[in-house]
């Protein structure tokens, strides 16, 4: 779960920017785009081959 604590003299819009750059690092937004519409089997074999060939590199 992304977090962020708003220091003392930090604006709420520097805030918001961290927050978003904290959400878009854990893959959250891609999961819910990816939950929000069925898969079928070979888009989920086609997502899965390509998450092995980024880890890989």
């Amino acid at each position: 779960m992304a977090q962020v604590t708003v220091g003392e003299n930090e604006g709420i819009e520097s805030a918001l920017r961290r927050f978003k750059r904290q959400v878009s690092k854990a893959g959250i937004f891609a999961d819910l785009k990816r939950l929000r519409h069925f898969e079928t089997p070979m888009e989920k074999q086609k997502r899965k081959a390509q998450a092995k060939r980024r880890r890989r590199n």
